[in-house]
């Protein structure tokens, strides 16, 4: 077991838990790796960009009231941000009510892309890394073939370019270290679509703190 030291966590449906986890899964994964001096810069200007991540909650909230009446979307991620796609995903039916499925975006071409409309939400965490180019050239097919809407959280002019939901992410950031900054403008969307569409953000509903499993 590890103390990732966060305090508290009092939200029923737990944010800080999940990125606090991410903290310590990385500083355990940049010891086992042996500890660099890039590695230990890069997890020491953390906290400044989780700052700048969280200074998109005005964006966020702007984002959140225009899809209002969002109740339907996927999420996609790929590589490091799978995971973040999928925490996305999972904070939006928590709190938004919203039935949402996630895919990678290299599985979204074979068969789900066929649900895709004009005017379907299409919500994408697309940093710059490995697997960029895959992601933008998907991105731009979903908006010029197939009209959907998309919400982007990225740190790439190019990619943002294409959404008419903007959330840009600090750049500098290596990309497995990207999961950490990225969730957090997630959440802010997340909080403020569950606020938009008239619910309370600490009482979900069906919810509680401890869930009991046999």
């Amino acid at each position: 077991m590890l103390d990732v030291q966060a305090g508290p966590e009092k939200a029923v449906a737990a944010t800080k838990t999940y990125t606090s986890e991410l903290l310590a899964l990385a500083v355990l994964s940049a010891a086992l790796a042996g500890n660099t001096q890039s590695d230990r810069a890069d997890l020491a200007a953390l906290p400044g960009h989780v700052r700048a991540a969280l200074s998109l909650e005005p964006e966020a909230g702007r984002i959140a009231e225009r899809f209002s009446a969002l109740d339907r979307c996927v999420v996609l991620g790929r590589g490091y941000n799978y995971a973040t796609a999928q925490e996305w995903a999972l904070k939006l039916k928590e709190l938004a009510y919203v039935f949402t499925d996630v895919y990678s975006t290299a599985d979204f071409r074979h068969g789900p892309i066929a649900i895709v409309e004009p005017g379907f939400p299409v919500l994408a965490v697309v940093p710059e890394g490995a697997v960029f180019a895959d992601q933008l050239a998907l991105l731009q097919r979903l908006r010029d073939e197939y009209g959907a809407e998309l919400v982007v959280i990225s740190d790439s002019d190019r990619a943002l370019s294409l959404a008419s939901g903007k959330l840009q992410l600090p750049g500098g950031l290596p990309e497995w270290l990207t999961p950490i900054i990225g969730i957090v403008p997630a959440q802010l969307f997340c909080y403020h679509l569950t606020r938009a569409k008239g619910y309370d953000t600490e009482n979900p509903r069906m919810l509680h703190k401890v869930t009991l499993t046999e």
